[in-house]
Formats: C-alpha cells, structure tokens, sequence
C-alpha cells in the first residue's frame, strides 16, 4: 500500500505515530509519504535547523516528508492555539493535494479537529480513504483544558458540529481506549467504524544511560518519584506539591522529580519556593533520547491528571513509556489508564486531585521491598511488549487500512 501520514507533528516532535510508525510499515512493505508542519510542539519555537518557509522536502530513511507553513505557538492563548491548528489546517488542504502523490490510504493523525479539514480535501481529490487516529476528544479536550475562554463558549456547539462531519467522512476510526469508543458510539458513530489501537512509544529511543553527574548528586539516596512530560493544566500538578508538603514530615527520603516545560512550570516552581520544599526537584526538558536515563533511574513514575470525566476515558502516552521502562506506576488518573495499570500489575493507582492519597501510594511503595517493586516493573515490562508495543500497533494499523479501503 502507497500510505500518507498526514499530521500537524512529526519527528523531532514527540507524539507516538511518527518517524517509527512511518519506518515500521517500510519494513512491512509499504510505501510511506508524511505530510506535516515546521517542528515546534510542545515549547512553540521552531526547531533548531528549521525554518517556516513556503515548503520543505526531507528525505529520512527513504520517506519523503513534506513541510508546510504553519504558525508556531504552544502556549495558553486561546488565540494562538488556534492560529497554530488553523493556519496548518489551511495550507495542508490547499497545498497537500499537489504536493504528494496520490496514496491507496491517508492516516489522519487526531490530535486535534482541525486536521479533518485537509484530510477531507486530500482525500476528496484524490480519492483516498481518511482513517482518523483519535487522541484528544473534542470539544471535551478544549474545555477540560480551560484554555477556551468563557466569551468564547458559543464555539463549542460549532466544534461538536464540525467534528460529527470529520467521524462521517472517515472510512475507519482508531481510539487509544475502550472509553474513547464507548463515547464514539454514543455520539452516533458506527462500532463497525471503530477499532480501539491503544499507543505505543519510541522503546528504541528510551534507553538507560549515564545521568549528568549534578543530577545523580541530586538523585542519589533519595526514593525518587520522577514525571516526566508536559507540565500543563490538565495534569493538575500542585497536587504534587501538597504531597510533598505531607511527606516532608514523615517520610523525608521521598523526592519528587518533574522534568520538562509546559505553561504550569513557573507557577509549579513559584509555589514550591514559597512553600519552602526541599523535597521537589525541577529539571528541564530533554530529548526523547535523553529521558531513559532518568526514567531507569526512577524508584517510581508518576503520571496524573486533573479529575475530568474526559480523562478517565483517556490514557495518557507517558503510562506506555513507563511500561518499557519497567518501573513501578503511580497513576492518579481514573477510568481506562488505572484499568492498564492494574492489568498489568505495574503499579499503584490513586485517587486524582488528591494529594492525602498520592502521599499514601508513594509511601506504601516506599515500603515495599526492593524485590517487589523490581517484580512490579518487570510485569508492566513484558505487559507493554506483548500487547503494546510497535510491531503489535503496526499490524493493527495495516488491517485497519486494509478494511478502510474495502
């Protein structure tokens, strides 16, 4: 099959169906185009080596990826949010049809709405089937998120329009959990439609390594608690903070680790010095490439977000890396990521936007032996390889677009 990634972001973008994704359906045997924007996400400042220009071609590993203009911007403007998934939107559609060749498939990345529109366009002039990739609901991300100002509200009934449009143009359907399909099919979407492909990450890339010597100082003879990711609203992490606050008393070895950037950062950072925390440890951002060698050295990972009816029916992409790296899970975040978690047996789940039960989880896995926790990751380990991992997503996706082109 001759198949078109058609997606705002793409490598050196972190999202789970990038440049893997496109290099593991080579190896199958398919031919691969990508059509994306000038790298920005998640800090909204092009990459380094790019530049928004009229169009850029690449070739990586024999797949030819064309850039598009798009503006760049990631930060808590409704406004420029919006520019940033419009101004991709339009000039994909526009341009996207006379740029790359005609595919058999077009695999439409969902990260947001708008990238119905090109893959609409896209596929009417070429005549290509659409398999949507969901990974935020919307409207729901929008307003879960907050980032939708109150003057702006009447939008929403618009999106909710606009995305029914987008589910009916799709031949298939793809959604990261059960829930993202039991809500699919509540709004009217055929089961048939559906297929639940949960998301993988770059095992490759998340590897253990030295750490800089100043970080494993500040590691070292501490149980430390690392998150790793954005640091955004939704992910409610002053909840975080008032753990640590709790814990400072009477279990002083804890140490929490947030690693990244985001909008929440210098709030988090702020909050933390005025609280006088000792036990809160801030690192900045770091390539995918980078990132095992913290997360090997974690005595646990957390991932946790706000307590949203969205997100119990969504599972956040870190819980799959934390799965290959094996190490024990603290997930504060309801619904289908607490069921992955339990399933596997990786880890100990909380109630979210709760910091009373964050410091108990953290403290019963303090107590646990050094052997059961190790048996715990060991767990999520081989749980992530057998039902998670690359090859298994891959062959899910290659008879999705199979049957989409039926």
């Amino acid at each position: 099959m001759r198949i078109l990634l058609l997606s705002q972001y793409f490598d050196p973008e972190p999202l789970p169906r990038g440049l893997m994704f496109a290099r593991d359906l080579v190896k199958q045997g398919h031919e691969v185009e990508v059509l994306t924007g000038f790298p920005n996400y998640p800090g909204g400042k092009i990459y380094p080596g790019y530049g928004v220009r009229f169009i850029q071609r690449e070739l990586i590993e024999g797949i030819k990826i064309t850039r598009v203009p798009l503006f760049p911007s990631h930060d808590a403007s409704a406004f420029h949010r919006g520019l940033n998934y419009l101004s991709f939107a339009v000039t994909a559609a526009i341009m996207g049809p006379w740029v790359v060749q005609k595919p058999d498939v077009i695999h439409a990345y969902y990260g947001n709405a708008t990238i119905g529109l090109p893959a609409w366009v896209i596929g009417a002039v070429l005549r290509a089937p659409i398999v949507l990739d969901i990974q935020d609901l919307w409207p729901d991300s929008i307003t879960a998120s907050g980032i939708l100002p109150r003057r702006f509200q009447f939008l929403v009934p618009v999106v909710e329009g606009w995305c029914q449009l987008v589910y009916r143009w799709a031949a298939k359907i793809a959604v990261l959990s059960p829930g993202f399909k039991r809500e699919l099919m509540a709004r009217g979407v055929p089961e048939a439609k559906l297929q639940v492909i949960p998301n993988w990450c770059d095992e490759t890339q998340i590897q253990p390594g030295p750490l800089r010597t100043e970080e494993e100082c500040l590691l070292e003879g501490r149980f430390n608690v690392v998150m790793a990711g954005t640091m955004g609203t939704v992910q409610g992490l002053d909840v975080v903070l008032d753990a640590a606050l709790m814990l400072t008393e009477f279990e002083p070895k804890v140490q929490f680790v947030l690693v990244g950037g985001g909008v929440e950062r210098p709030h988090l950072e702020a909050r933390a010095t005025s609280l006088g925390l000792n036990n809160v440890l801030f690192l900045p951002r770091r390539p995918v490439e980078e990132i095992g060698a913290l997360l090997y050295r974690a005595d646990a990972l957390l991932v946790h977000l706000k307590d949203d009816p969205l997100f119990a029916i969504t599972i956040p992409s870190r819980i799959q890396a934390y799965l290959a790296v094996g190490r024990p899970i603290l997930c504060g975040v309801r619904g289908n990521a607490s069921e992955l978690v339990q399933q596997a047996g990786a880890g100990v789940c909380f109630e979210p936007d709760n910091s009373s039960a964050l410091a108990e989880a953290v403290t019963a896995l303090c107590h646990l032996s050094l052997e059961a926790r190790s048996k715990m990751g060991e767990r999520g380990r081989q749980f992530y390889r057998d039902k998670l991992s690359v090859p298994v997503g891959t062959q899910a996706f290659i008879k999705l677009f199979e049957q989409a082109r039926l």
